[in-house]
Order: structure tokens, then C-alpha cells, then sequence
């Protein structure tokens, strides 16, 4: 037992030595913060926790609260994911893209899409014009993503599709390519993002008002839950709530606030909690705060162990669990000495797993300035089999636990999101919150205290305001060609003129019965997708009866 009396007392007498010392070197009583500007002590001690319920009781990995890990072995029973986002061009181009990094090592897929993709609209929209290809692959039916995934057997690998206003309409399409090899949709596995909250939030590529989106992403929860056990339905993600300019425990809160009116939505549609709630996943940045950010996904889990248990009173142990995937900061990286960016990358995969994630993206060193060309996309892979299988890291649990500052660090940021949490539950939740301003608000604020303290040179950033060095223009970029938008519009003329227009015109009518009314959008989606009825006009019915989304800008 600690004797906390005498540390307390000893603790007094050096704290006396170290300010006599600081009369002597004044330069020395500089305040240290972290990346979220939250103030870091010379030294910290049993005495920073003694306050912590959870503190004194860590508890062992795979056991409530989780703060130690979801599972009892962690690594040394499987490595995380090792996934690496990819899509640009054609889906003929990007199939290539996700062969070579299959064969590279890589254990999982992650799609990027397009930017019409994203928002539901064919690359023939005149919307569409100088976007297709660019950001991600485009995909404007199922043959598009027949090829994408052609040669990749779908019950061997595990998928993460990042789209989420037209979520339901890219899963059914993989549901059907799958299909189409004879695999089951109860043999997948994979992640959608699914999550429209965060894209009103911080990200804006939505479709639908809020009704109709959780509508969409509830008949999902209850469609998989049926028949495609093993998907997980939504990909709660503060990612781009971090990338907007969210400190560390604004992450927390907001994409766990996002998690609460999930569960709720779902609950109200009438199913049960430990139905779906073991499908729910999340995503999260890891910046380069190493210890700030382990601590971040430590307290993320212990609370949302608390949520799903005593608010929403799920009785299952996985309803209870805070599973996720990381992505190492993409606004961390810098257009100045791309080479400095591999060392950020480094930093932050390693923050991720000692954290404990479960599956890993690490960014390309060249991703400031252009899509990763392939060599930079082996380097980021590599930095995850470097840390995995030399550097030690992933050989014991939670290595980091009981540590004096990352135990002060993961109470504070759980002490900080819960008190964010309840605000947002005294506006009315995360949907009220949104359409109040509250949250982007919040941001914004972060955002422009971290601009401002780069600007005067009181945060450093190699490269950028400190070391800089005279470069010459970067060379072989990737670039995406200009006539991807013209190949697209080809081919899906030449889809048009052969389909059966017969059985688009019925699939389509039966979806516009469907949205009219209650029924699950699953099945009819499902049947205009095997009618090679496109995104375009899939998403077309659907804007149709839901109207479109307009943002509130007077916060």
C-alpha cells in the first residue's frame, strides 16, 4: 500500500528544491502542455490519482471497464489490422492498388471513394465534373465495384468502406459482389463508417436532414443484424472531428455523444440493445502527443464501457466494449520536408498501439502534396511491421498502465469528455447539439487557438515555422488522370443501353414505396442494386422523399 502521507510530505520538500532551483534558472519555469493545451507537470506521483475511482482499481485487459484493452491477450493473441486506405481513378486502377498492398502484407482493405460517390451522385452529374477519380475511386453501380473487388476473394479478407450518407447502397453492393462469388453475406466481414452525425459535425458530405439519415443508418443496425452478423454497422468516428481541430478530449466526447444518440435512435426504432451494440465500432486519430494520445484511447474505452452498461443497461460484455480503428493524423502532416512526415507517422502508429487498437491506417509521407504513390504507401505499411515484429511494443498488454502521467492523463481526459457529454445532453443530445452550432462551435474554437499558436511560434512544427530548409519542387506525384470523368461517363452510357430498364423501373418504384413508408430500405435497396440501377439514381429516389440536408449556418 502507498503510504500517501509521507509521499505527500516528501513530495512538499522536492517541490521546495525544484523552486529554489527555479530562482536560479528562471528559463526552467516555462508551462509545459500537451497537444490539447492542457498543462503537463514536472513530475507526477501516486498523489495525481488518488482521487481516480478507476485509478486504484486498473483491472486486467478484457475485463470491465476495459480500460487495459478489449481483450485479455491483446497482440500476443493477434495483431491489429494492418489496413491501408486506398482508392483513386477507376476501380480498375485502385483493384490494382489493393492487389499490390494485399501482397505487401497488408491484412484488410479500406476503400476511399470519390467525392460524387460520397454524396451520391454518378460521375455523369454535372456536379461531378473535375471531381471523379480525384479523392478516391469512383462508383457509379455494381459493375463498378464488381471490378473493383474482382480477384479478391471477399470471405478471406476483411473490408472498411468509408462512406456514410449512401452507406446502405455501397454495402449492398458488396453484399451482391460477394454474391456473385458465392460467398454468403453471413461470411463477411468489414466495417462501413455509416456515420452521418460526424459529417454534419465537421466533414459535410451529407444528403439527407437527420430524420431520414439515422432512418437509413437504424434499418442497417437491423438489416445486419439478421443477416450479416459478422459486419460491423457503423464506424463511430471522431477521426474527422480531431481533423477539424478538436483537441484530444473533445474527440472523446463529441464521437462518443455521436455513439449515445446512435444507440438511442436504434433503441426507439424498436430493437434491442445487445442486438446491435456488439457490431458497433469507432474510429479515431492518433496525433503526435504520444502519451496524451495513448491515454485518450484508454479513457475512451473505460467510458464507453460505463455508458453502454449504466445508461443503456446492455447486459452482454461485447455491447460493453469500445472497439476501433485508427488513423494516424493526416492535418498533422506537412507539405515542407515530406520526409519529416514519416517520422510523425511513426509516432502516432505507436501511440495507436499501445493504446490498443484494432486496426491501423498509417498515412504516406506525400499526402500533403498528392495521392501516396506506391512507394510512399510501402513505407507507411512498413512503419506498422516495424512496430509490430521488432520494436517490442506488442509483446505485452497496456504496457503503459500504471505509469504516474498516463494514469493522471486518461483521468483527466474521461473527467473533461463527461463533463462535454453532459452539456450535450442538457441541449437535447448530439443531434440538438449540432443543429445548435454547439459543437462545430467548440471546434472552430480549438482550431483557431492551435493556428494562433503555431503562427507565433509558440507550438513548433519542424519544417513549417522551425528548421525550415530551401526545397526544390516535389517530383514523381501521383496524379490522377483527367480523362477517368469522360471513361466513367462511357461506361455507364454503355451500362444504360444494355441493362433490363424494365427491372430498374420496378426496383426503383419499390424502393419510393419503401422510403414513402416504414418498411427497411435493406431489400429494396438491395434489389436495384442486382438490377444495376445506379448510386446516382438509388440516391436520387431517396432525395426525393427526404429532401436534402441544408445546414444551419448562424452559429
Amino acid at each position: 500500500m502507498v503510504d500517501f502521507e509521507k509521499l505527500e510530505q516528501d513530495f512538499n520538500v522536492w517541490k521546495a528544491r525544484v523552486e529554489k532551483a527555479n530562482e536560479k534558472y528562471p528559463e526552467r519555469k516555462k508551462q509545459f502542455v500537451t497537444g490539447s493545451n492542457a498543462p503537463v507537470d514536472r513530475v507526477y506521483t501516486p498523489l495525481d490519482q488518488v482521487d481516480s475511482d478507476y485509478s486504484r482499481q486498473l483491472g486486467l485487459p478484457g475485463e470491465f471497464p476495459y480500460t487495459r484493452g478489449v481483450q485479455p491477450t491483446m497482440y500476443r493473441g493477434r495483431l491489429w489490422t494492418m489496413r491501408q486506405y486506398a482508392g483513386f481513378g477507376t476501380a480498375e486502377e485502385s483493384n490494382a492498388r489493393y492487389k499490390y498492398l494485399l501482397e505487401q502484407g497488408q491484412t484488410g482493405l479500406s476503400v476511399a471513394f470519390d467525392l460524387p460517390t460520397q454524396i451520391g451522385y454518378d460521375s455523369d452529374h454535372p456536379l461531378s465534373e473535375g471531381e471523379v477519380g480525384k479523392v478516391g475511386v469512383a462508383i457509379d453501380s455494381l459493375a463498378d465495384m464488381e471490378v473493383l473487388f474482382g480477384g479478391i476473394p471477399l470471405d478471406k479478407v476483411s473490408t472498411s468502406m468509408t462512406i456514410n450518407a449512401p452507406a446502405a447502397v455501397l454495402l449492398a453492393m458488396y453484399i451482391v459482389v460477394a454474391e456473385k462469388q458465392g460467398v454468403g453475406a453471413e461470411a463477411l466481414n468489414g466495417t462501413i463508417q455509416n456515420d452521418i452525425l460526424k459529417e454534419y459535425i465537421a466533414r459535410g458530405t451529407y444528403i439527407f436532414p437527420p430524420a431520414p439519415s439515422m432512418r437509413l443508418i437504424t434499418d442497417i443496425f437491423e438489416y445486419c443484424s439478421k443477416h450479416v452478423p459478422n459486419w460491423n454497422t457503423i464506424s463511430i468516428s471522431g477521426y474527422h472531428i480531431r481533423e477539424a481541430g478538436a483537441t484530444a478530449v473533445q474527440e472523446v466526447a463529441f464521437t462518443l455523444a455521436d455513439g449515445i444518440a446512435y444507440v438511442e435512435a436504434a433503441i426507439r426504432a424498436g430493437l434491442d440493445v445487445d442486438e446491435f451494440a456488439p457490431r458497433l465500432s469507432f474510429f479515431f486519430n492518433a496525433h503526435n502527443d504520444l502519451f496524451e494520445e495513448v491515454a485518450k484511447f484508454r479513457a475512451a474505452r473505460r467510458v464507453w464501457a460505463h455508458i453502454m452498461r449504466d445508461r443503456f443497461g446492455a447486459k452482454n460484455p461485447k455491447s460493453w466494449m469500445l472497439r476501433f480503428h485508427t488513423q494516424t493524423g493526416g492535418s498533422t502532416l506537412t507539405a515542407q520536408q515530406p520526409d519529416n512526415n514519416i517520422i510523425r507517422v511513426t509516432l502516432q502508429a505507436l501511440a495507436a498501439v499501445l493504446g490498443g487498437t484494432q486496426s491501423l491506417h498509417t498515412n504516406s509521407r506525400d499526402e500533403a502534396l498528392a495521392l501516396p504513390t506506391e512507394e510512399a504507401v510501402r513505407i507507411a505499411l512498413r512503419t506498422q511491421q516495424i512496430i509490430a515484429y521488432e520494436s517490442g511494443a506488442a509483446e505485452t498488454v497496456d504496457p503503459l498502465a500504471g505509469s504516474y502521467y498516463v494514469e493522471s492523463l486518461t483521468d483527466r481526459i474521461e473527467k473533461e469528455a463527461l463533463q462535454y457529454i453532459k452539456r450535450i445532453d442538457d441541449l437535447g443530445g448530439a443531434v440538438k447539439a449540432i443543429e445548435q452550432g454547439y459543437i462545430q462551435q467548440e471546434i472552430q474554437d480549438s482550431a483557431y487557438a492551435w493556428q494562433m499558436d503555431v503562427e507565433k511560434n509558440e507550438r513548433i512544427i519542424v519544417g513549417l515555422n522551425k528548421f525550415q530548409v530551401k526545397e526544390n519542387p516535389p517530383k514523381g506525384l501521383l496524379r490522377v488522370d483527367p480523362a477517368v470523368g469522360e471513361h466513367q461517363r462511357q461506361k455507364l452510357a454503355s451500362l444504360k443501353a444494355n441493362r433490363n430498364q424494365n427491372n430498374v423501373d420496378s426496383a426503383l418504384a419499390s424502393l419510393r414505396k419503401a422510403a414513402s413508408g416504414a418498411d427497411n430500405l435493406m431489400p429494396p435497396i438491395l434489389e436495384a442494386v442486382r438490377a444495376y440501377a445506379t448510386l446516382g439514381e438509388i440516391c436520387g429516389v431517396l432525395r426525393e422523399e427526404f429532401g436534402e440536408y441544408k445546414p444551419n449556418v448562424m452559429f
